[in-house]
């Protein structure tokens, strides 16, 4: 029983070692008897790849019908959802293109600084009816135009800029408590009161006095910053005057 499994390895590596020759052995060192093999070899192998080619180009056929199919069924959808909304093709192509010339508007305008559009609320206005009137059209109810077209609303709500209050004109003390102090707290001013010496010190020319201001003096306002040395000094300066005057009024009090 050994000797006989020994044999069959052995004659298994020897047809094994044979054929391993055989499929490095050059062609024209072939004998007629091994070429008649090896074409008989290169031609299952071409018959298997033209096999192969013929299933791919089936599958690719029938993909492609499919995909014919689809086409056709997208197509015939919109087309009822164009009659469900009393378009045609043509006028959803020409909103498209309304809708293209507006987005490339409000990208101008995203592009500005808050300054700029600060001064532009009369455009952004414009844009907004523009969008406005592109809503109200039924085409908007299409699934892509109107994801498109609640996208734009929101850029353009977003252009707009609450414009910076650069003059304030002094009301009374009856009615609007106005004082520098008040007035440089208001939330449209500059929203901190303690910043009420720059617009003393911008305002030099009509306020001699920062305790005393007049209905109807329309005072300039500067930009909401950290007060500069020069204000800085200018207050400290108020305070030393506005103690040295209390405390000479409390002496003559005292004589």
């Amino acid at each position: 029983m050994k000797k006989n499994l020994i044999f069959c390895l052995i004659i298994i590596f020897a047809c094994s070692f044979s054929n391993e020759l055989f499929a490095q052995k050059p062609d024209q060192e072939l004998t007629k008897e091994e070429a008649v093999v090896r074409i008989q070899e290169f031609q299952n192998k071409v018959n298997v790849l033209q096999e192969q080619f013929n299933n791919l180009d089936a599958d690719i056929e029938k993909l492609r019908a499919e995909l014919e199919q689809v086409i056709a069924d997208l197509k015939q959808c919109q087309a009822a959802l164009y009659e469900m909304i009393g378009a045609t093709a043509e006028d959803v192509e020409n909103y498209r293109q309304k809708i293209g010339v507006l987005e490339g508007k409000i990208a101008a305008m995203k592009r500005l600084s808050d300054k700029q559009l600060a001064e532009k609320e009369n455009e952004i206005l414009a844009l907004e009816n523009e969008y406005i009137e592109l809503r109200n059209n039924k085409i908007a109810l299409l699934p892509d135009i109107y994801n498109k077209l609640v996208q734009m609303g929101k850029d353009i709500r977003g252009l707009y800029r609450t414009p910076k209050v650069t003059s304030y004109t002094v009301g009374t003390w009856a009615k609007d408590r106005d004082c520098l102090w008040n007035i440089a707290g208001k939330i449209e001013i500059y929203g901190d009161p303690f910043l009420w010496p720059k617009i003393w010190q911008y305002n030099t020319d009509i306020i001699k006095n920062p305790d005393i201001i007049l209905p109807g003096q329309v005072l300039k306002l500067p930009a909401k910053a950290d007060k500069t040395p020069d204000e800085i000094k200018a207050e400290r300066r108020y305070w030393r005057q506005k103690r040295a005057a209390m405390e000479q009024e409390q002496a003559e009090k005292g004589n």
